[in-house]
């Protein structure tokens, strides 16, 4: 350790820490539940509205659209994915999820994928035990370098 400090990989270590402690994840959770009460959910009854930040500081969210064809119905984060196109793009840095009563709710399995192509897998998540990466709530993610042709 010359200059007294942590070299390479601690010193990332320690960035990496200092910035999800700098994240307000309390906003984050407000501003999803705040989504969930334009969610329109007349079939389950379950308004659910995600919120994320992005790389540029921006915070963008999304509800849930029920469909009466069951199958059609489009889940918050995937909305957030069009706002976050909409609104200028950029990556997902942390999200949360939760329902118009502000209980945590976790990311289906789709809505994990779609968060991997805007977030990638150090993309933080707000689950039960607390913020994690993606990497971890979805292992082996299908990704642009599993398509055929793409470099290796």
């Amino acid at each position: 350790m010359a200059g007294g400090g942590p070299s390479g990989a601690g010193r990332d270590l320690m960035r990496e820490a200092r910035a999800e402690a700098a994240l307000d994840w309390a906003h984050l959770r407000d501003a999803a539940r705040a989504a969930a009460s334009s969610a329109y959910a007349p079939y389950s009854g379950l308004l659910v509205g995600a919120a994320a930040l992005c790389d540029d500081g921006r915070v963008v969210t999304g509800c849930n659209v029920e469909n009466a064809s069951y199958g059609l119905g489009v889940c918050a984060e995937v909305t957030l994915a069009g706002q976050l196109r909409l609104t200028g793009g950029g990556r997902l840095r942390a999200l949360a999820c939760r329902s118009v009563d502000g209980d945590l709710l976790m990311p289906c399995g789709r809505c994990r994928q779609v968060l991997h192509e805007f977030g990638g897998p150090e993309c933080l998540v707000d689950t039960p035990h607390g913020p994690r990466p993606l990497s971890e709530v979805l292992p082996d993610a299908f990704g642009p370098s599993d398509l055929p042709g793409a470099p290796r």
